[in-house]
């Protein structure tokens, strides 16, 4: 196959059949990549029209690069079950993948936040590096989310963006992020950093003013104010006091 989309997912069932009809008319296949969902998302997904694969998860890191290297594709294409493809981005990427140029494409992303787009603060354009040439990427290991993509060979951008509804409810949205926070948090040590008290001030009052000030979230109104004031408590004081905690 010359050209496959892969979707990761554990517990989409209501995200992965619009997500899979979304790539089938234009992909060689579509390939969903579970950990082991329990709520009716591989049926879904074949039902739907992809094929299924199974594997405990670990990380995300692993489970992209188990990807790379089970896939036998040219190019292979991560889109998460609750983004949509939209036809200017199939055009683009059907055009993208037969230019010798490049190893890999960065795609821009259009976010919704509990029923609300978010043009700033950091989440506009939201370029994600997933269109890849297989034989050409690789993944960083060390970091287990927010991965990190190793190219060989140079990266071109795409204009056309992924629709991508991030959360369906704050509920669901600080699920995540102390997710994220634990595992940055693990990163933290394993980079031999130790919580000093100014950080616990610090760290956040900074992130709060980039993503407000310097990201220009405030133009977003109070749904930009309040991602400014909850992204500066998970990435600026959550990370911290994980790390204080588990000493």
């Amino acid at each position: 196959m010359f050209f496959v989309a892969v979707i990761l997912t554990k517990n989409e069932a209501h995200h992965v059949g619009d997500c899979v009809a979304s790539l089938r008319a234009w992909t060689d296949a579509v390939v969903v990549w579970d950990s082991g969902s329990n709520d009716g998302t591989q049926d879904r997904a074949r039902a739907a029209g992809a094929l299924v694969v199974e594997r405990p998860f670990d990380d995300y890191a692993r489970q992209r690069q188990a990807v790379l290297d089970s896939i036998n594709a040219e190019w292979i294409l991560f889109i998460d079950a609750d983004e949509r493809a939209t036809p200017e981005l199939a055009a683009e990427v059907q055009s993208a993948i037969h230019n010798p140029q490049f190893a890999g494409f960065w795609i821009p992303r259009r976010n919704f936040i509990v029923g609300n787009e978010i043009r700033h603060g950091g989440f506009s354009p939201d370029y994600q590096l997933r269109l890849l040439r297989r034989s050409h990427a690789r993944y960083d290991l060390t970091r287990e989310v927010h991965e990190i993509v190793e190219l060989e060979g140079d990266a071109g951008y795409l204009q056309a963006p992924l629709i991508h509804y991030n959360y369906a409810s704050w509920t669901q949205f600080h699920a995540k992020q102390r997710r994220y926070a634990r595992y940055e948090a693990k990163i933290l040590a394993g980079r031999g950093i130790r919580p000093r008290p100014h950080n616990f001030v610090l760290q956040p009052l900074r992130e709060f003013r980039r993503r407000l000030l310097s990201l220009g979230g405030w133009r977003d109104g109070w749904p930009g104010l309040r991602l400014a004031l909850l992204l500066a408590w998970y990435y600026g004081f959550v990370p911290y006091w994980e790390l204080a905690d588990s000493r």
